[in-house]
């Protein structure tokens, strides 16, 4: 009985750690623009927590609710960084106008382009299987 016990933890690490190498060795999913400075968009995750962004916006539908998610607008159509440059300087409704510089925004804009590049955050082309995991879909 006891070599049995033996056999069945063996064979069970072994699956386990033949599954969990499977799973870092998949490529992740990556649909958006990858041309992002790497360290400018961290720089600009900080301009984003500066001026607290995340209490009016949304990244991956997570954040305040008075402004609009912003996790894919620079690749939207009729949007993209020439919105948010003018949106964040000049302001519209409830936003107010930022005085930010020319490198934050830079910096900024950087980060949103880092953040688009990382996938989609449309929650409907989401849904989940009977493991529990997340997996895209698309709405028909």
């Amino acid at each position: 009985m006891k070599i049995k016990a033996r056999h069945t933890f063996l064979f069970l690490s072994i699956l386990f750690l033949a599954y969990s190498i499977s799973i870092y060795m998949q490529p992740l999913s990556n649909t958006g623009n990858t041309s992002f400075n790497k360290e400018t968009a961290a720089q600009g995750r900080l301009v984003w927590q500066k001026y607290n962004c995340q209490s009016c916006h949304q990244l991956y539908s997570l954040g305040g609710y008075l402004g609009p998610d912003l996790t894919n607008v620079i690749s939207q159509p009729k949007k993209g960084e020439a919105l948010v440059r003018t949106m964040v300087k000049t302001g519209i409704k409830q936003m107010p106008a930022f005085t930010i510089s020319e490198m934050e925004m830079s910096q900024l804009v950087e980060f949103l382009k880092s953040v688009d590049a990382s996938g989609n955050a449309d929650l409907r082309k989401f849904r989940k299987d009977n493991l529990g995991m997340i997996e895209a879909h698309e709405n028909k």
